[in-house]
């Protein structure tokens, strides 16, 4: 029998909605400090994905200031096509509030923002037979809305607010038959993370509870995988029906540490008596019938294509005097006359190794692995010295440093799954590696980087950095450990 591996997209990427349009499902999620905003995913399987962009990819979009909290910025979107086109609403918590913006393609572009008047985070987007749309949001209240201009029309009408745990959120409507199913989020996105459903004859309600809820929740079982919530659903083509929801994977000591933040987990839903039914989301599933495996991205980039990768993505904003790739054609150059730079990617696998060649110049540079700016390790060179330095809340300390020559310096970083004697989820080894090999300079402990220290709804990024002056960075690559170079595998097995 041909299975997939959970999560089917790894490292944070939180709170996913999903969308098919013929045998094409396309998929978004949070993004909340990072620009640019909201990712976009492409599979043929619900399996495999690849990312095809960021629907909120310039300034006119997207523009956090910089005083933006950690875990601010851009919410829970919900993906839909509608009409011919697709459309996404989100909410800029902080910020803009709700928004709305439609494309002809999921690549893009995608237009700017339609200011939605209906308050609450986790906005969904249905339509009715009248081809009335309907907008429900936290709480859980629903508005007919006008998406040309965001106005509301009926409402916000307050409909169903779940079993009565904390946190009602991440509503979702759907026309299934006769009835309007309202599937919603609750019990907090911790431990005790759920999906709880309702159903009714109209967008307005009255709303009757599904007898079994919560349909879905790991709470209080000891499964590898945890937080089991903010779901939606979608049906493939052959009839069956399946939800894409987030969930995290603790490991370590008593409380348990997640360090990737929340990731997208696929799970197979079956209905009975007219309501639907999800089994525990286990590491591993039956596949769906459709099996697209997509080419991988190659680990390393070599920084020699005319635009960044869609991956990569900077707290708050990007400004283009920060970075080039054409300053040194085959190099991204970063430079702190803005304020520092970062450039980083999702840390995506428990056990990875990332690494960087860089050329610091007379600039203070690095790579670091982040959770927000009190919470990252970084190597770094300047002056002719690799440093490491841990950052955990308010204290800053050198661990270590070591003497190089003038010129470029590769520096790396494995992490990799604790010893069963520690009491962490995982240890973050940091190296400098020349023509003689690799020299350890220190072992972190990765509890210090994980969500139950730092707080907020992101995990681990992993990227370059440039506190002063100018450097220029030759590659950067990342991979799982356990996997040749080159060949890393797909989520699904056979």
């Amino acid at each position: 029998m041909r299975t997939y591996d959970n999560p089917v997209i790894g490292g944070f990427h939180p709170d996913p909605s999903v969308c098919r349009v013929g045998e094409d499902y396309y998929l978004a999620c949070s993004s909340f400090e990072y620009f640019p905003g909201v990712p976009l995913f492409h599979s043929r399987d619900l399996v495999h994905w690849r990312q095809i962009g960021n629907a909120l990819d310039r300034p006119s979009q997207l523009d956090l200031p910089d005083d933006t909290p950690a875990s601010a910025g851009i919410y829970a979107p919900t993906l839909r096509h509608h009409d011919g086109r697709f459309h996404l609403i989100t909410t800029d918590v902080g910020g803009k509030g709700n928004f709305l913006v439609t494309a002809d393609r999921p690549e893009g572009p995608w237009s700017d923002p339609v200011l939605v008047d209906v308050p609450g985070i986790d906005p969904d987007l249905a339509w009715d037979e009248d081809g009335n749309c309907w907008c429900a949001v936290a709480g859980v209240k629903v508005a007919r809305i006008d998406t040309t201009t965001g106005k509301v029309l009926e409402g916000p009408l307050p409909i169903w607010s779940g079993t009565g745990l904390q946190h009602p959120e991440a509503p979702h409507l759907y026309r299934v038959g006769d009835w309007w199913y309202l599937m919603v989020a609750e019990g907090g996105t911790a431990h005790g993370h759920s999906v709880s459903i309702a159903r009714a004859r109209s967008p307005r309600g009255p709303y009757e509870p599904a007898p079994a809820n919560p349909i879905l929740s790991h709470r209080s079982t000891d499964l590898p995988i945890q937080s089991t919530g903010h779901a939606d659903l979608v049906t493939a083509p052959d009839g069956t029906w399946w939800m894409v929801l987030l969930g995290t994977r603790p490991r370590g000591w008593f409380p348990g540490f997640h360090v990737l933040g929340r990731e997208t987990f696929l799970t197979p839903v079956e209905w009975a008596d007219g309501w639907p039914r999800v089994g525990p989301v286990q590491e591993q599933h039956p596949a769906p019938k459709a099996w697209h495996p997509f080419q991988l991205p190659p680990v390393r980039d070599d920084f020699d294509a005319p635009t960044l990768a869609f991956s990569w993505i900077s707290p708050r904003r990007r400004p283009d005097a920060g970075w080039s790739l054409t300053e040194r054609p085959g190099r991204l150059t970063l430079n702190a006359r803005t304020g520092p730079a970062f450039l980083g990617r999702r840390q995506q696998h428990p056990d990875c190794r990332a690494a960087v060649r860089i050329d610091p110049g007379s600039a203070r540079a690095g790579l670091s692995v982040r959770m927000d700016e009190a919470h990252h390790y970084d190597i770094e060179v300047a002056g002719g010295v690799v440093s490491v330095v841990a950052r955990i809340g308010p204290v800053r300390q050198r661990v270590a440093e070591r003497q190089v020559p003038p010129g470029p310096v590769t520096l790396a970083v494995e992490i990799g799954t604790a010893d069963t004697g520690t009491r962490g989820p995982d240890t973050l080894t940091f190296s400098i590696e020349g023509p003689e090999g690799a020299v350890e300079l220190a072992e972190l402990d990765g509890r210090y980087l994980s969500t139950q220290v730092a707080g907020g709804f992101t995990g681990r990024v992993i990227g370059m950095y440039v506190s002063e002056g100018t450097a220029a960075f030759d590659w950067f690559e990342y991979f799982a450990l356990g996997e040749a170079l080159g060949q890393q595998s797909t989520t699904g097995s056979d």
